[in-house]
């Protein structure tokens, strides 16, 4: 916005606003900062702002803008050219605004040359230089030594990569051209922790997510605070589960100690119980779908019908399709149904198959009682008396029946013997 200061000679109005300008003698209205600009040229060439602008008195006072606060708007181009220049600025502003601009270009490259000229290196005695070590350093600075080393570090790798000069050639108070503060992350490290084996590990891994390492390092060093995040928030809670899940592949004592926790928390082991159902449901409806056969209730394994392989690719895409956080048990579970229904119907759509299955079925509960009567033993038994009960020997003699009758059936059914 600019701001119209009236020509001299102009009273204010009774409101304090300046009066209005007259006209021209074209008899067109003119701003009274473009007449100003036509006499007098550019702003920039008029002479002695300073005093004109001391002279007029603040723009704010002699034209106060009723529509806006042009505090909020920044200078406005009559007050920017209207700054002292350079060699008027107090010495104190000039020093803060040159370090800030340092600063700004180097980042902490500055502080840490700081350092690297002033403080003695590791094995130089006191009397060979004017430096001094990092803790005497850090009491005249009034921080902590950890702080100052951490600079110092910084400086002595980037010295190895030749990027910086070594702490030797340094003297106090010189000045050299600094690297690009984008340089200097990679070799400070805000945490003590970081040089340790396990910082460094923290800092791979947080570099190789795209985050900083000071961000992955501060978690770690509070591990109190990541578990009141955990414990308050859903969505920390799924990444630390992704998370565990992933070091899972690296770290077997890990998926022991889950497995044991796992296991001794019945919450836990019904929940697992219920999602290796689930998991089992959807396995059986996927064989179907990518294998193109199907095992039937007696067990025989047989081609899918088109019609059942197309209901089982349906069901199976609805499943995929849910989002992490959904349920999938339902589904999983009408479409098991479903399939299981379908199998049966094939099954006694085919005369074949149908006889086929049910003589899988039989020969299949055969074995399995002839195992349990197997292992129905009386071998390790010093005294009968001490076992017998009416009700075993009642029970021995109706399976002994059934069976006999069972074996009468089969020899009825049993093709007749060809004729020599």
């Amino acid at each position: 916005m600019t701001v119209a200061i009236p020509p001299s000679g102009t009273a204010p109005s009774s409101d304090g606003l300046p009066a209005a300008p007259a006209p021209s003698d074209d008899g067109f209205w003119v701003e009274p900062g473009a007449a100003g600009e036509t006499a007098q040229g550019p702003a920039e060439t008029a002479p002695e702002p300073v005093a004109a602008e001391a002279a007029q008195g603040p723009a704010e006072a002699t034209a106060p803008d009723p529509v806006a606060d042009e505090s909020e708007q920044g200078p406005t181009e009559a007050e920017a050219s209207s700054e002292p220049a350079e060699a008027e600025v107090a010495e104190v502003v000039l020093r803060d605004a040159h370090e800030f601009g340092v600063y700004a270009r180097t980042g902490g490259w500055a502080f840490a040359l700081k350092v690297a000229r002033s403080v003695r290196p590791g094995g130089q005695a006191q009397g060979e230089t004017v430096k001094v070590s990092a803790k005497r350093f850090a009491e005249l600075a009034g921080c902590s030594a950890e702080r100052i080393m951490r600079y110092y570090k910084a400086w002595d790798k980037a010295a190895d990569d030749g990027l910086v000069p070594h702490f030797e050639i340094l003297v106090p108070g010189q000045e050299i051209d600094l690297p690009d503060s984008d340089a200097w992350l990679s070799y400070y490290s805000a945490r003590s922790s970081a040089s340790s084996e396990r910082g460094t590990a923290i800092t791979a891994a947080a570099e190789a997510e795209g985050i900083r390492p000071t961000k992955a390092l501060e978690v770690a060093e509070n591990p109190t605070a990541l578990r009141a995040a955990i414990l308050a928030d859903p969505a920390t809670a799924r990444t630390a589960r992704a998370a565990l899940l992933d070091r899972l592949r690296e770290d077997p004592a890990l998926g022991t100690e889950l497995a044991r926790d796992v296991a001794r928390t019945d919450e836990l082991k019904k929940a697992v119980a219920a999602e290796s159902r689930v998991a089992d449901r959807i396995g059986y409806v996927r064989g179907i779908v990518e294998g193109g056969q199907v095992r039937t209730p007696a067990g025989q394994t047989i081609d899918a019908p088109a019609e059942l392989r197309a209901e089982a690719e349906r069901r199976l895409s609805l499943i995929d399709e849910l989002d992490d956080d959904e349920e999938a048990g339902t589904w999983a579970a009408e479409a098991y149904d479903t399939v299981k229904e379908l199998v049966v119907q094939a099954v006694e759509a085919d005369p074949e198959l149908r006889r086929e299955e049910r003589r899988t079925k039989f020969y299949s509960s055969l074995q399995r009682a002839t195992k349990v009567f197997e292992d129905l033993t009386l071998d390790d038994a010093d005294d009968l008396d001490d076992l017998y009960e009416d009700d075993m020997l009642h029970q021995l003699e109706e399976l002994q029946k059934a069976i006999g009758t069972c074996i009468t059936a089969l020899r009825q059914a049993a093709p007749a013997p060809e004729q020599a």
